[in-house]
This record gives structure tokens, C-alpha cells and sequence, in this order.
């Protein structure tokens, strides 16, 4: 009886081999795609930066576009779990009432100001004139929306996320939160004095029926 075929430790190792080098790779991808852009995120510098050899980034990544999306896709969903974690276990979902949707508007507005974020829109710039881009990044973004509506859902809690408006409101913030993150790339400041916030506060407790201030 072989290691390979017979001992389990020797399997384990090996599948812990692979997930570490699979992690050294999306983590260099992502601070390529991060810090550099889509342009000179390529599959040589991520290699180079990961510290493996071409043949183990190709055998987990085939293509850069595989590899470029696949690392934005895999910190976002990081950043959702975290999220759920962060709810669940720092008594904030025991806020109800207009303070619960003004911390969930303030914790919704802080993900745009993640990486993973800069990631994303690097992506969605390189889509608009890739369809090898587009291809891979269109249904990965439809799973990740249905993560985010759902942990969005639980930051505004039960009984907000119940209301017949609050699809709508959310997408709203949504789509006001990306474009003014946007413009962060042009005049970085402090964007908890960002003026939207207190907007997106007032907007979100006059859709769900909340005293406004």
C-alpha cells in the first residue's frame, strides 16, 4: 500500500497543499486586480506575486479572466459571511426601529469602500468590452446579488425587510451607494462625513415608514 493510495494524512496534506496554493493565488489576484487594475493584472504578475509556478496557476485557473473574477467573487463572498457573523454575534440585531435601518445603512455604505468593491468595478469596466469578461462575470454577480440581498435583509432585520418597499429601497441604495463610491476614485476623503449618508438615512426610514429627522 502507497502513502498516496493508502494513508489518509497523505490525502488530507495534499488537499491542504492545493487549498493553500489555490488561497496564495486568489490573494494575489485580487491585490493585482486591487492596486494595478485590470490592465496589468495578468497571470504572469499574479504568478510571480502568489510565488508559484505557472503549471499550479493554470491547473486551478485556466484563463485570466477565470482567475480575475474568481478572486473578486471569492473576498466578496468572504465579506458577506463576515458580515451575517459580525449580526449575528454583536447584539446588533437587537436594535429595532429607525436607529437598526440608520446602522444598516452605514454598514451597507462601508462596503463600498472594501476591495473587493474596486475589484468588482475594475471587472465591470474591463465587461463592457470583453465578452470573455462579461461571460464568466455576469452569472457570478447574479449569485453574489442573491447573497447580498439576503444578508442586507438580515442587517435591516425581520421586520423592515418585510415591508411590501423594501426591495426597492434597497436597490436604491444600492445603486446611489456604487455611483457615489465611484467618484472616491477621483476625490478620496472621509467617507463617514460622506453628505449622502444622512440622505440615504432619511431616504430608507421614509420608505419603510420610519420617523425622519
Amino acid at each position: 500500500m502507497t502513502a498516496a493510495s493508502g494513508d489518509p494524512r497523505a490525502r488530507r496534506t495534499q488537499t491542504e497543499r492545493t487549498a493553500s496554493s489555490r488561497a496564495l493565488i486568489l490573494d494575489a489576484a485580487l491585490h493585482e486586480l486591487h492596486e494595478n487594475g485590470y490592465a496589468q493584472a495578468t497571470t504572469v504578475t499574479v504568478q510571480r506575486r502568489a510565488g508559484v509556478s505557472r503549471g499550479r496557476l493554470l491547473h486551478h485557473f485556466p484563463s485570466r479572466e477565470h482567475l480575475l473574477v474568481a478572486a473578486a467573487q471569492h473576498l466578496a463572498v468572504e465579506q458577506v459571511a463576515e458580515m451575517e457573523q459580525w449580526v449575528a454575534e454583536s447584539g446588533y440585531g437587537r436594535t429595532t426601529g429607525p436607529e437598526r435601518v440608520d446602522l444598516a445603512v452605514e454598514l451597507l455604505w462601508d462596503t463600498f469602500q472594501q476591495p473587493y468593491f474596486w475589484a468588482s468595478m475594475e471587472l465591470w469596466t474591463a465587461a463592457r468590452t470583453h465578452d470573455d469578461v462579461r461571460a464568466r462575470l455576469l452569472p457570478e454577480e447574479r449569485r453574489l446579488g442573491t447573497a447580498l440581498a439576503h444578508v442586507v435583509a438580515t442587517m435591516f432585520g425581520p421586520v423592515h425587510s418585510s415591508h411590501p418597499d423594501f426591495d426597492e429601497c434597497r436597490e436604491l441604495l444600492f445603486t446611489s451607494m456604487r455611483g457615489v463610491a465611484m467618484t472616491y476614485a477621483l476625490n478620496p476623503r472621509d467617507p463617514a462625513g460622506d453628505p449622502h449618508l444622512a440622505s440615504w438615512k432619511r431616504l430608507a426610514r421614509r420608505m419603510l415608514d420610519l420617523p425622519v429627522r
